[in-house]
């Protein structure tokens, strides 16, 4: 019974408990792509798997950056004591990063104009780049942070509303 209280606890201090988007890098762009990024963070304090590699255990506050084109992950405590920042190039995420916005584009225009069938021929292109960009993210990641799939997307999600600008 001990070792179900253990995992239990370990889960609760391996995740973040609050995540805020650098207001200088942020662009406010549209109506989607804000709800797109609200959406994102509610989902990802809701629920989520977040273990930074050799660090003082969590939960964590994230803080995301782009500084000199490249990804700042500003992982701090819930006293806002620094534990670990990381910097990630741009580059392996431009490709996937456009691809994604021109089918989100795509998205958007056709809900109010296609067919039900053609929509969802998109989402799931959409969806596709997405979770292709979250195994970029994950695999740029490893041996840093241990994150879930879930978590990883939501996060990619935030990197694309912080990447319009780049």
């Amino acid at each position: 019974m001990s070792d179900s209280r253990d995992e239990h606890s370990a889960e609760k201090m391996s995740r973040l408990t609050d995540v805020q988007l650098d207001e200088e890098t942020l662009v406010h762009t549209n109506a989607d792509i804000e709800h797109e990024r609200k959406v994102a963070i509610f989902d990802l304090l809701e629920q989520n798997y977040f273990a930074p590699i050799d660090t003082p255990s969590g939960p964590y506050h994230l803080h995301l950056s782009i500084a000199e084109k490249r990804l700042v992950f500003d992982i701090r405590r819930e006293d806002d004591t620094t534990v670990r920042q990381i910097l990630l190039s741009l580059t392996p995420f431009r490709r996937i990063i456009k691809d994604y916005f021109m089918m989100c584009e795509s998205y958007h225009d056709a809900i109010r104009n296609a067919t039900p069938s053609q929509i969802e021929a998109i989402d799931m292109g959409r969806r596709g780049l997405h979770n292709e960009g979250a195994e970029i993210l994950k695999d740029r990641l490893s041996g840093k942070i241990e994150m879930d799939f879930d978590t990883t997307r939501r996060l990619f999600t935030l990197i694309t509303v912080l990447h319009i600008k780049v």
